[in-house]
């Protein structure tokens, strides 16, 4: 007989972590980066059928200062990396990113000068969507992964080194300070 058979109806027994977590989870703000064809799929996960509101993003975020979630849907080419992350700098902690689309990932079938190979070079990615275009149901998919991911968040003093340190392991071969805007 555990803790919670001993309490009167009506009270909860649960952390601040967990709290904290819900509560992020379920009020993310995304900004959409759609650069290629991929953003027409990103597009299509705010229509009715499927529709982003049911797991509280109601608000897509076109300002970095008002999202927590950036989407990188399709190609991104040397003269678009800086300013993404330039977005990324100025978007509000905690802040998370999905590459979207095989061209995200990794570069897709563009594997030349113009095209990075892969968001992570530029920022931190937190979850990689496949596809050609990736369908939306899979968009949903990693939403609700990341759902997962955020409410499983440890908070505490330590925090903000963990995320440096994550953010570094990211991007191994430049320090995000050093990277020219």
């Amino acid at each position: 007989m555990g803790l919670e058979e001993q309490l009167p109806s009506g009270f909860l027994l649960t952390t601040v972590e967990k709290v904290a977590g819900w509560a992020r989870s379920s009020s993310l703000w995304p900004m959409t980066f759609g650069l290629a064809c991929c953003s027409i799929e990103l597009m299509d996960v705010g229509m009715a059928r499927h529709d982003f509101a049911r797991w509280g993003m109601e608000r897509a975020s076109a300002t970095p200062r008002q999202a927590d979630l950036m989407i990188v849907a399709g190609r991104v080419s040397q003269k678009m990396a800086p300013v993404l992350r330039r977005l990324y700098d100025q978007m509000t902690e905690p802040k998370w990113v999905i590459a979207m689309g095989v061209c995200a990932s990794s570069g897709g079938m563009f594997n030349n000068y113009a095209i990075v190979q892969g968001a992570d070079h530029i920022v931190p990615v937190d979850f990689y969507l496949p596809g050609c275009p990736p369908r939306p149901e899979m968009l949903l998919d990693t939403i609700l992964k990341l759902h997962d991911k955020i409410q499983n968040t440890t908070l505490g003093a330590d925090r903000k080194a963990e995320i440096a340190e994550l953010e570094a392991g990211a991007l191994p071969h430049r320090h995000p300070s050093k990277i020219n805007l």
